[in-house]
C-alpha cells in the first residue's frame, strides 16, 4: 500500500456474485455478519448474459432456485441464460444484499491477520474473505491450437454467440461435455456440418423434460446421486472427485446420444495435435474444417490470489470451502467442493450455508481474541495507511 492511499476496513469480503456469492451473502446477513460482494461484471448476472444466446439451463426451474426465493418458472421449465442472468439480479435486489459491481480484482495478499484486497485504486483490508468463484475463469486451450490454418475460425465456448460467427464449412466442437453437445446439435440443425470430438461422459438415460424424467428421473440424479451420495464422504464421492487441475465433465443431462445423432452431428475422438494446419484426430484422421470451438474447459484463473492457499496441483486447498492452509480464507463454487452437485444452482445453497456457518465461528473467535484497545472498526471506515 502506498503512504496517504485510503483504505477501507470490511469484516467479511465475497469475491464473485454469482449463485455461489449471492448464495453465501443471504447466509451472512442473516447472521448479522457485516460483508460485501464484490462483482467485476457491471450488472449481478452477467456471467449468464455472456454465454451463447440459444443456452438453457441443463436443471429445470424446479432446482434453479437459491434459498429464499423460488424460480419464478413452472417446474419442468428449463430457464434461459438470461431468465437466470435477471432472477440473481433480482435476488439481490430483494434481499438488499451489498454488492459492489464493476470492480475487478487485481490482487490478494497477506495483511496482519487478515488480507489486503486490491482493485485498480480500491483497496481493502478484510478479517476473512470468500472467493465464490468456479473454478472456470481463463478458457484453456492446447498448445496446438496456434498451429491451426489461420484462416480457420476458432472459438472457446466462452466467446461463441451463435452460428452467425462461423464461415461457411465444417465446425469441429472439441469437448463432448454438456456444452460441447449443446453447440454441436445447434450449429448441426443450422446446416453446418458437425464434427464433436471428445469422450463420451455418460448421459441421462431419460429425458428430463418427460413426466418420467421429471418426477423420478431429475430427484433420483440431482437430489440424490449428485447431492447425497456423491459427495466427499462417501466413498462413490472420493473416487468420482477429480484430483488434478481440470474437472471431469458431468453425464449429458438434457441430451441423449439419439438425439445428438439425429441432429446430423458425427462422434469422433479425441484431437491430438494438427496435421498440414488441420485438426489431427486420435487415428490419424485430419478433418477440413472451417470453424473449431473449443469446448475442453478452463483454468482455475487464480493467479490473482498471492497466498499458499493451493495443493500440488493447483487447487484451492481446502475442507468444504474452509481453507486448510490460510485461516480467514473460504472457498465456495468451486467444482466438487463438497459434492457432484457444488456447482449446480440447488448445490450451491448446502455450500454456502457451511462457509457462512464457518465465517460466523471464526468471526466471534477474532473478535473474542482481538485487543481491547484495538476494536474493530465499522465496516465503512477509511483509515489512511
Amino acid at each position: 500500500m502506498q503512504y496517504g492511499q485510503a483504505v477501507e476496513r470490511i469484516p467479511t469480503v465475497v469475491i464473485g456474485a454469482g449463485q455461489s456469492g449471492l448464495s453465501v451473502a443471504y447466509h451472512l446477513k442473516r447472521r448479522g455478519l457485516s460483508f460485501v460482494v464484490l462483482e467485476s461484471n457491471p450488472r449481478v448476472g452477467d456471467t449468464w448474459r455472456k454465454r451463447w444466446d440459444s443456452l438453457r439451463l441443463f436443471t429445470p426451474a424446479r432446482y434453479d432456485s437459491l434459498v429464499g426465493m423460488p424460480f419464478p418458472a413452472p417446474g419442468r421449465y428449463f430457464p434461459t441464460k438470461d431468465e437466470m442472468a435477471d432472477y440473481l439480479e433480482s435476488y439481490a435486489k430483494r434481499f438488499e444484499l451489498p454488492v459492489r459491481t464493476g470492480v475487478t480484482i487485481d490482487r490478494v495478499s497477506k495483511h496482519g491477520s487478515g488480507f489486503l484486497i486490491s482493485a485498480g485504486d480500491t483497496q481493502i483490508v478484510a478479517d476473512q474473505l470468500i472467493v465464490a468463484m468456479a473454478t472456470y475463469q481463463r478458457p484453456s486451450l492446447p498448445s496446438f491450437a496456434s498451429e491451426l490454418r489461420p484462416d480457420i475460425v476458432q472459438l472457446h465456448s466462452s466467446e461463441y454467440r451463435n452460428t452467425s460467427q462461423l464461415r461457411p464449412g465444417a465446425v469441429l466442437l472439441v469437448g463432448a461435455g454438456n456444452s460441447g453437445a449443446e453447440i454441436a446439435v445447434e450449429t448441426a440443425r443450422a446446416g453446418f456440418k458437425t464434427y464433436l470430438s471428445g469422450r463420451d461422459v455418460g448421459h441421462v438415460p431419460f429425458s428430463l423434460d418427460s413426466v418420467f424424467g421429471h418426477y423420478f428421473v431429475a430427484p433420483l440424479l440431482l437430489r440424490v446421486v449428485f447431492h447425497r451420495i456423491l459427495t466427499t464422504d462417501t466413498p462413490l464421492g472420493r473416487k468420482a472427485r477429480p484430483k488434478g487441475k481440470h474437472a471431469m465433465g458431468t453425464p449429458l443431462i438434457r441430451l441423449r446420444p439419439n438425439v445428438i445423432a439425429a441432429a446430423g452431428v458425427e462422434r469422433l475422438g479425441r484431437v491430438i495435435g494438427t496435421r498440414e494446419g488441420l485438426p489431427l484426430v486420435d487415428g490419424g484422421r485430419a478433418l477440413d474444417v472451417a470453424n473449431v470451438i473449443w469446448c475442453n474447459g478452463y483454468e482455475p484463473g487464480f493467479s490473482w490470489i498471492d497466498l499458499p492457499a493451493f495443493d500440488e496441483h493447483g487447487n484451492p486447498a481446502h475442507a468444504r470451502g474452509v481453507s486448510t492452509s490460510v485461516p480467514g480464507l473460504y472457498f465456495t463454487g468451486l467444482y466438487f467442493l463438497y459434492a457432484m452437485s457444488s456447482t449446480m444452482i440447488h448445490g450451491a445453497g448446502r455450500d454456502s450455508e457451511y462457509v457462512a456457518e464457518a465465517v460466523g465461528r471464526d468471526a466471534v473467535r477474532a473478535n473474542r481474541d482481538r485487543a481491547p484497545e484495538a476494536p474493530y472498526e465499522s465496516s465503512r471506515n477509511i483509515a489512511k495507511v
